[in-house]
C-alpha cells in the first residue's frame, strides 16, 4: 500500500527513458519494414539533432 501524504518520488531519467521507449514502439508499429533501421531509430530518438547541437 502506498504511503498517505503524497510522498511520490519522480525519477526524471527513468521517465525520459520510458518516453523514448514509447516513441520507439510507436515508430516500430507504424513501420512498413519488419525492423526499424538504425537511421530510423536515430531519427525517432533525435540522435542527429543532439549531435548537431553538441557541436556548437
Amino acid at each position: 500500500m502506498a504511503p498517505v501524504g503524497g510522498t511520490a518520488v519522480q525519477d526524471h531519467v527513468a521517465l525520459a527513458e520510458i518516453e523514448l521507449c514509447g516513441e520507439l514502439i510507436i515508430a516500430a508499429s507504424a513501420a512498413d519494414e519488419e525492423r526499424l533501421s538504425l537511421e530510423s531509430i536515430d531519427e525517432v530518438l533525435k540522435v542527429a539533432e543532439e549531435r548537431d547541437t553538441s557541436r556548437r
